[in-house]
């Protein structure tokens, strides 16, 4: 799916493209299901934890998460909405600024970041927090996509179709395993390598690149128990039920009792401070429990079909920076949404990734559904010329 230079345009040859006044709207109709399955899902997995408030956080108000996502998701509606009716060819401009000012805030985080589960991950702002590595997923995109397209056909060459990625991926990341927030980064690695395949890099730098992770893996094992933990544990989490092993054995259990059909909207028993992150990161296990093994295939064809839509605008873009940008965007949330499915049915080592639309983060929210809301703004511009 790399882009063809003799199809799609630059923004200097703007001019032959015609813009229309409505964004996608199958795009559009999909995404707004999945936010609506989303909150709902947040209020059925978590008024029982709000409601015992464990934490002194809710005051005992069973719908204190389900309101607050609720709120967010009104907001980021908004701001899918105001993303939709900026140009594209401003995103193009600012995304550098973007990136820096990202990179700003990822080395905060180290020094006045709010810590919580032995990671400094967030930082406060006002009574809210916020969570950079999401702004740096879109960052990477955008900056790299701007970054393709000034390279042209030079992608192919050491200095400028590998080197400059490289630095920023090594940077971002870097200041990543500070927090320390792996997950994040797996996540932009794999993003920073669909934007350089769409690019056009040759296939031997990935390669390369296969063989070097493979490497940091083995160091990483060898002088990080943490990490090493996390292997032994996916491999046979039933060995260590009450210690380690807990978070993913009460995640199979709760998707194992769903069964074909499932408990019903609600009916989940797992969710009764059994399964921790049940509103968060192990969402889509109370989706199993309570709508089944239908209702949870359901809801992936629906993000199927969001991830294919995407990659359809993409293709159809009329110009590279457009093209590179919805793929980008497509290509993150496909691989959350697959990597946080493979970590709660313990297909991959357990580790902190939230499922896009559904796991409960306001700030997340709001980013997941700008990114959206960018890519309906590419929409407007498939048109015929």
């Amino acid at each position: 799916m790399r882009y063809d230079s003799a199809r799609l345009a630059d923004f200097s040859d703007a001019s032959a493209v015609k813009q229309r006044s409505v964004f996608d709207g199958p795009f559009f109709s999909v995404s707004m299901l999945l936010l609506a399955i989303g909150v709902i899902m947040v209020f059925s997995s978590s008024y029982a934890r709000a409601w015992y408030d464990p934490g002194n956080v809710t005051g005992g108000n069973a719908a204190y998460y389900f309101v607050r996502q609720l709120v967010f998701a009104l907001m980021g509606i908004a701001a899918m909405l105001v993303a939709s009716r900026i140009p594209m060819e401003l995103y193009r401009r600012y995304a550098f600024s973007f990136l820096v000012f990202t990179i700003l805030l990822l080395m905060l985080v180290p020094v006045i970041g709010v810590k919580a589960n032995g990671s400094r991950r967030w930082l406060g702002v006002g009574g809210l927090t916020l969570q950079p590595s999401e702004l740096a997923k879109l960052a990477v995109i955008l900056s790299f996509s701007v970054m393709i397209c000034r390279a042209k056909g030079k992608m192919r060459t050491f200095r400028h179709g590998i080197v400059p990625f490289a630095g920023i991926l090594g940077l971002i990341v870097g200041l990543l395993i500070l927090e320390p927030h792996f997950s994040a980064s797996i996540i932009i690695l794999g993003l920073g390598a669909v934007m350089l395949f769409l690019g056009g890099v040759s296939l031997g730098w990935f390669a390369a690149a296969f063989g070097v992770a493979g490497g940091g893996l083995a160091v990483l094992l060898t002088f990080f128990p943490y990490a090493s933990s996390r292997i032994n544990t996916w491999r046979d989490p039933f060995s260590d039920i009450s210690g380690r092993g807990y978070q993913i054995v009460q995640s199979l259990y709760t998707i194992g009792s769903g069964g074909l059909s499932g408990l019903g909207l609600g009916g989940s028993r797992q969710k009764f401070l059994y399964l921790p992150e049940e509103h968060n990161d192990f969402i889509f296990s109370v989706v199993c429990e309570e709508l089944g093994f239908i209702g949870a295939a359901l809801i992936l064809c629906l993000f199927s079909m969001l991830i294919l839509r995407g990659f359809w605008i993409a293709l159809h873009c009329r110009d590279r920076f457009s093209f590179l940008v919805c793929s980008g965007i497509s290509s993150l949330l496909a691989i959350q949404v697959f990597l946080n499915v493979a970590v709660v049915t313990n297909l991959m080592p357990c580790t902190g990734i939230s499922l896009p639309l559904f796991s409960y983060g306001g700030t997340a929210l709001l980013i997941q559904l700008f990114e959206l809301g960018i890519i309906l703004s590419a929409s407007r511009s498939i048109l015929e010329k």
